[in-house]
């Protein structure tokens, strides 16, 4: 059985950095592709950053040059760090996983989701 679990949320204020971790099960890292997608409130979810074996990364625009996907093997987990937040990040996290060695950044690319956590960034 796939379980996807996110941690690490918080607030924090603008400026500042958060690590959310995405814990994974029943699977084995190299074969999947991962993403982080998120949802503010009144907003559909959008894809943030991608992770696999064929494409290596992928960040939205809004995000590139301050938030860094990585997978450690060993740990089975993925990470988002998350640098120089902004209040526009603000958001429920989700991490996404697919059997495939490319990258998705839409919804329906992936079929398996953690439950989310929530970033919160303050002014």
């Amino acid at each position: 059985q796939v379980q996807l679990v996110e941690s690490g949320g918080g607030a924090v204020q603008s400026g500042g950095s958060l690590r959310l971790s995405c814990r994974v099960s029943g699977i084995t890292l190299d074969d999947y592709a991962f993403g982080w997608f998120r949802q503010a409130p009144g907003k559909e979810r959008e894809a943030v950053a991608c992770i696999s074996r064929s494409d290596g990364t992928w960040y939205a625009d809004s995000v590139k040059g301050r938030f860094t996907i990585s997978t450690d093997t060993d740990k089975i987990t993925m990470y988002l760090q998350m640098n120089s937040l902004k209040p526009e990040d603000t958001a429920v996290y989700s991490c996404a996983a697919v059997l495939t060695f490319r990258c998705g950044i839409r919804n329906t690319d992936y079929h398996f989701w953690g439950q989310g956590t929530q970033v919160t960034v303050s002014s």
